[in-house]
């Protein structure tokens, strides 16, 4: 139980300095932004690390953070192919084209009230359709390789992506838009220099949505057919024979590669919306 004891009192300690870092001026600089989740994770580690070994639970349960590392370390060539499988050739692309064809989309919408009427309605209805009934039969038209993962991301982040869009581009004010038609501005003339920065915000909380949808849909196509390698494929093969420790190790992959993406997109909407009130902090 010393494990245990020692990891409640650095538990314990961490907190007490997180309290401490957040009541002070270096909470609002940037180091102290990222010394405070830091410190909270490491605690956490810890804390899982000391109730594993304290409390004795079994690694088929509960593996601790120290073989689930050491899993990483000895499988990365495994654990790359299988990342470059899910997210390089079905996560990424399929995000990309999703959030291209939700662009062209939405200023569709915005150009024609039938369009906003009617398809609005129906794209509400398809993203109500469970991932995992549709996943299978992308399979099928795709087939086992990347393209059919790419496909269930395109359908899970499509949706989100166009609501965004379309609410964003209804932001701006009426007073603005009456403004660029009295200095003769076109339709585009407007849509460039007017509405899609004004939508900026939106497009953004569309595209972080879709960025952590885009991980989920990609894993989770392949439970339904790939070849011979990929996280999801690696997930529903170690649990058949209860390799749970090469079932974290793939799952904390799959987490640092989908808050990294997280974190990108989150970068992008700094430098693009480095005027929007929500950025000065």
């Amino acid at each position: 139980m010393s494990a245990l004891w020692i990891a409640l009192n650095i538990w314990l300690a961490a907190w007490a300095l997180n309290v401490w870092l957040a009541g002070r001026a270096v909470q609002g600089a940037r180091a102290g932004k990222l010394l405070v989740p830091l410190i909270f994770g490491a605690a956490v580690l810890v804390l899982w690390e000391g109730l594993v070994r304290g409390l004795g639970v079994a690694p088929v349960i509960l593996p601790a953070p120290s073989m689930i590392a050491a899993r990483v370390a000895g499988s990365l060539p495994v654990l790359w192919q299988d990342f470059a499988q899910t997210i390089l050739k079905g996560a990424i692309p399929g995000f990309l084209i999703g959030a291209g064809a939700a662009f062209v989309t939405a200023i569709a919408i915005d150009r024609s009230a039938f369009l906003q009427r009617g398809l609005l309605p129906v794209g509400n209805f398809v993203a109500a359709l469970p991932i995992v009934g549709l996943a299978p039969i992308l399979v099928m038209w795709f087939g086992f390789d990347w393209q059919s993962k790419a496909a269930v991301v395109v359908v899970m982040v499509f949706f989100p992506i166009l609501v965004n869009m379309v609410a964003g581009l209804q932001a701006s004010e009426r007073m603005q838009r009456d403004l660029m038609a009295t200095w003769g501005a076109s339709y585009w003339q407007t849509l460039v220099k007017l509405r899609l920065p004004a939508a900026m915000p939106f497009i953004f909380n569309g595209l972080k949505i879709a960025s952590t949808l885009a991980l989920i849909g990609a894993i989770v196509a392949e439970f339904f057919g790939s070849p011979v390698y990929g996280m999801g494929f690696r997930i529903s093969t170690e649990v058949g024979r209860l390799g749970l420790d090469m079932v974290w190790a793939t799952i904390a992959v799959a987490a640092l590669a989908g808050s990294a993406l997280y974190g990108l997109v989150s970068l992008i909407e700094r430098w693009v919306t480095f005027w929007h009130p929500s950025q000065r902090h």
